[in-house]
Order: C-alpha cells, then structure tokens, then sequence
C-alpha cells in the first residue's frame, strides 16, 4: 500500500502564515502596485518553505507555479496570460544550461572517470597529509566546471575517496580517531566545494541565475559570459584554493602528518578501476571540447561567426554522448537532479523577473539604498556594508538558490544606486553567492553529508567556516580587485 507523504507542519504553517500576513495584513507601500506586493507574498512563503523544507524544492516550486496562475497577479483578469506567465522561466536558456550540465555530470560517475581522476591526484601528491588534501582540491577543480551540482562533486564524487584515505589510515568517528587525518581531510573536502563553485558558472547552478540578475540589472550592459568569469575567479580563486588546506592545517592539524602508504593505496584503487576505457575516452574528449567552447577558442581560432552560445554548447555535449552511447535516454530519465533543478529553477527564477517588471525589487533596492546613504558612506563603504551584509545572511539560509533569488537583485541594485562601479559590484556578490556555502553544516546540500559523516564537531565545523569566510573575502577583495583592474574590469 502506498504510503502519503504529506508537507511538514510546521514549515507549511509558516510558510502559509507569512503568506497571508504580506497579502492581507501588512499595508502595501505607497509606491509598490497590489499586484507586486501579492506577488512578494507568494514569493516570501515559496522561500520559507524552501528554507523549512515543508516539501522537496521541486514540489514547491510547482505549488508556486500553480498559485501564479490561479492568482493572476502577474496579468490580473487573463487567465491564459497568467499561466503563459507562470511557465516562462522554462524558456530561459540558462535554467537548461544548468539541467542539461547536471545529465552530462551523470557520465563522470557512471564511466568511473571522476573517481579516477581523484585518485589519480592522491596517488601524484599523497605521500604526506598536506598533499592528500591538494590532491582532493585539485580533483574539485578538474571536474569543477562540468559538475554544475556542486553536492554531487563533493558528495558523490570527492568525499567517497576522502573516505577510504581516511579509513585506510583507521581514522574513523566509529573508532574515536578521527583526529587522526580524517577531521581534516572531511573540513579540506568541503571547504574546496565552495570555492570552486565560485570560479565556474557551470559549478554550482545558481550561477546562471546570478548571471541573469546582473544582467537584468544593468539593462543588459553587462552580460557575463563563461569565459568572463572564469577569468574573473581565476587567480582570487587559485589563491583561496592555496590557502585553504594550509589555514584548516593550522586550524585543525592532523595527528598524522606523513602518509607513505597514501601513495600505493590509491595507486591500488586505480588498479582496480584497470585501464582507462573507451567510454571514458570519449567523456574527456566531450567535456575538453565543451571547456574549450564555453571559453571561447573557435571564436578566438575563426572569427565571431564561429561564436556558441553556452546552452548550445550543453546540448552539444549531451548529443555527442548519446550519439556514442556513453549515456542512454534511459540514463538522462533517471538523472532526477536534473529535471528537479530544471523545475525549481523555473520557478524561481519566474517569480524573481516578475519581482523586477512589477517594480518591487526596485522599492526594495531604494530602500536598502536610503538606509545606507544615511550613514553617509562612500561607494567603497556602502559597496562593504552591502557584501558583508549579503554573505552573512547565509547564516539564515539552507538553500543559497533561495537566499540568491531572494537577495542579490536587491542588493545588486542597491550598490548600483550608491555609486559602486558595476562590474566589480556584480563579481563581488556573485562570487560571495558560492562562498558563503563555508559559514554552516546546512549552507548548502554538500554540508550535510560530509558533516553526517560525523568527521567534526558543530564547533569545529562553524569555527572552521567562520575563519574560512574570512580569509575568502580578504582574498576576494585583494587579489579579486587587483586582478580586475589588470583585466581591465574597474
């Protein structure tokens, strides 16, 4: 017999609550429309359910498609206009960027060559602890750029491996020895997760929903492309990553700092895994030339006529492995990550552009925009106030999709209001976007399962985060602001 499974309570009680209280009892503002203050009201309870998790994201955002609908507060009295509304965010590019990057990701686990390729790190950089750990980052970032589900990377692919080093060396919370190597190496495997989300828009999928923000914002005067950015993160990001083991080393050392047996352990696990096999041939050859398309090289090679959108260049890549059988249909059927993103992103991203035409996320910025201006800052000031404010908040948030959806276009436009230079502005709070997943065990789905594995403490993990959230944004500011004015960005 089929079992309900029915919406939590309490989150649902809340979420519905808030709901109600924004549409019936809070007084709409003098210059905010009733049909945009309705609409905040459905968007306020969808994101609190998200946060609550009253049900699965995708089943919420299908609530709040359907409630756009009915509630016509995009088009009032045209029903077929609001429905046409509701389903827009299904024809935008990015949301199937990201949907059709998480079905080719499937091939990195079902050939076995994402976990080869971590082993093969340990096996070149293991003999000591430190160098178990940039094994692990530099692992993240190989894949980084075609896994667009950053806890599919971290979870699925890295932290299996850290796993087996760590109980290869009987450093186990089922043993009491995880201070041993494991309690590092779990703090290095997820610390590495948000960094190299930042430095792709293909590396977390929020990222194209930033993109479309500032686009949006900035009327289209700034469209980032895949290259653009990965530029942009390059060198703040390779320093972050350099830091990054060193910092949790001090931090948290391991008791054991030397791993000779590291080396051959992984060099076992290759071994078992055998030659290289043509499936996975084909794979590396797909995802090469999909990072040489995303970052521009025909065009560089043959001229603009030779330019591929990055959607384009998605699909591309799923032909291509469908074409030589290294992924079945049957295979994107089951990718289940990928047309959860597909609808919830949809639906977000719908909600927060009918945010922006109906004028209210232009009152909010106002808002913020007045509040700062009082304390008579300067750009620079304002700009610092704004980001620290927007990384933070994540503290609140389990999901960086809703905190994104709820908050970057807002204060996005409220920096732009205060005087800041556009660009930097954009780089600074989109990479803070993926940054921000360090602060908490809940910040981003990638916490909870190294956390689960019971490798830290509560303490350990928030005392981690905090110290890394700052080292982040130093970095971001130094390196990140000088590198954009070499590239000409400021």
């Amino acid at each position: 017999m089929t079992q309900l499974v029915r919406p939590k309570p309490i989150p649902s009680a809340i979420a519905l609550g808030l709901t109600l209280l924004i549409w019936f009892v809070i007084p709409v503002p003098e210059s905010v429309s009733p049909e945009a203050w309705h609409l905040l009201a459905l968007f306020a309870g969808t994101i609190a359910a998200i946060i609550g998790k009253a049900l699965p994201i995708g089943a919420v955002s299908m609530i709040a498609i359907a409630l756009v609908a009915i509630t016509q507060v995009t088009r009032p009295g045209s029903p077929d206009g609001a429905i046409a509304d509701a389903l827009s965010g299904f024809s935008n590019a990015l949301i199937w960027l990201i949907a059709i990057a998480v079905m080719i990701a499937v091939a990195l686990t079902k050939t076995g060559l994402g976990t080869r390729i971590g082993y093969h790190f340990i096996s070149l950089f293991g003999k000591k602890t430190i160098g178990i750990a940039y094994g692990l980052v530099l692992s993240e970032l190989v894949i980084a750029p075609v896994t667009p589900s950053n806890t599919a990377r971290g979870g699925a692919i890295i932290h299996p491996i850290m796993k087996s080093i760590a109980d290869g060396f009987k450093s186990s919370p089922d043993l009491g020895t995880q201070n041993k190597l494991g309690r590092y190496l779990a703090l290095v495997n997820y610390n590495a997760n948000p960094i190299t989300s930042a430095m792709f828009i293909t590396a977390t999928a929020p990222n194209p929903l930033i993109v479309d923000l500032i686009a949006k914002g900035t009327g289209a005067a700034i469209e980032i492309s895949w290259g653009q950015w990965a530029l942009a993160a390059l060198l703040p990001g390779l320093c972050m990553l350099l830091l990054m083991p060193l910092v949790l080393f001090w931090l948290y050392p391991p008791e054991i700092k030397n791993t000779p047996d590291a080396k051959p352990m992984a060099e076992a696990e290759l071994r078992k895994l055998g030659p290289m096999k043509q499936a996975e041939y084909i794979t590396l050859a797909v995802l090469a030339l999909m990072l040489a398309m995303w970052a521009g090289v025909p065009e560089l090679l043959f001229g603009p006529a030779m330019e591929v959108n990055a959607t384009t260049t998605a699909v591309i890549g799923l032909s291509c492995l469908l074409l030589t059988g290294v992924l079945t249909w049957e295979d994107i059927l089951k990718a289940k990550s990928a047309w959860d993103t597909l609808i919830w992103f949809a639906a977000l991203v719908m909600m927060a552009t009918f945010l922006g035409k109906l004028g209210l996320i232009a009152w909010f910025s106002v808002s913020i925009q007045q509040g700062i201006s009082h304390l008579g800052l300067s750009w620079l000031g304002a700009t610092a106030i704004l980001v620290l404010v927007y990384f933070y908040s994540h503290y609140f948030f389990a999901s960086t999709t809703a905190h994104i959806t709820a908050m970057f276009g807002a204060f996005f436009a409220a920096g732009l209001a205060l005087g800041a230079p556009p660009m930097p502005l954009a780089l600074l709070l989109a990479f803070s976007s993926s940054l921000m997943m360090s602060l908490t065990h809940y910040g981003t789905g990638t916490a909870p399962i190294i956390f689960g594995s019971g490798y830290t403490t509560l303490n350990e993990w928030w005392g981690a985060g905090a110290v890394m959230s700052v080292v982040n944004l130093l970095v971001l500011v130094v390196v990140g602001t000088a590198w954009w004015r070499v590239l000409g960005y400021i």
